[in-house]
């Protein structure tokens, strides 16, 4: 799964990645413009959506909530969603069709070890800069208090994650972005794979990244 990750990329260096309308700093409910190294679940997070021909970077809940979903609060917490069944699952089978997103990220967190004493891995590009997951988004609630809410596709961790952890989030390179967003027509499917083995490089956090997500509950 993926339960963490970290932001440090600007709203303008966004933009520019993803051919996507500029983003105000600290408007629609995003935060400043500066570092996130510990995004969590139900956080606002920037998620790129293309409507009408035109992509743009909106704020979503991190935390899909399907339509019958009468709170936030309602379990399950739907923050990731599984490749293999993403097409058959009630919450996710239409969005999977037809509301795809993708979250930009600089990098994210697995646990290995023992309960009690895991030890957070940092996930990022071995290249460096940031990288896209694939995501699923849906709006929910009345119309005067609507949000969108997004989630994280999810696989089978490559040969480079799998001793730390079984899951690792779909990442999308810059020459499928526009199949992943559906503006290339259909056929996006065989995209949902594990990165290739050499694109991610995994290390132990330092001490001040665990000092901050153990203040999260990491």
């Amino acid at each position: 799964m993926c339960g963490r990750y970290m932001i440090t990329t600007t709203f303008a260096a966004m933009a520019s990645l993803f051919d996507a309308e500029p983003v105000t700093p600290g408007s629609n409910a995003l935060s400043p413009d500066a570092p996130r190294l510990n995004v969590s679940p139900t956080e606002t997070v920037p998620a790129v959506v293309s409507r009408a021909g035109a992509r743009r970077i909106e704020p979503m809940r991190w935390g899909l909530l399907p339509p019958w979903h009468r709170s936030p609060k309602q379990p399950p917490l739907l923050i990731n969603a599984r490749a293999e069944t993403i097409a058959e699952k009630p919450a996710f089978r239409d969005a999977a069709r037809e509301r795809r997103c993708l979250i930009p990220a600089d990098g994210f967190y697995e646990w290995q070890g023992e309960k009690g004493s895991k030890i957070p891995y940092l996930i990022r590009p071995r290249a460096g800069g940031p990288i896209a997951f694939a995501g699923v988004w849906q709006e929910w609630g009345p119309p005067a208090e609507r949000i969108l809410t997004c989630a994280i596709v999810t696989c089978a961790a490559n040969a480079t994650l799998a001793p730390i952890h079984d899951r690792m989030p779909v990442v999308i390179a810059p020459a499928d972005f526009a199949l992943w967003l559906g503006e290339a027509g259909h056929g996006a499917a065989p995209l949902m794979v594990p990165a290739p083995d050499d694109a991610l490089v995994a290390t132990p956090a330092d001490a001040e990244t665990r000092r901050i997500l153990a203040r999260r509950g990491g």
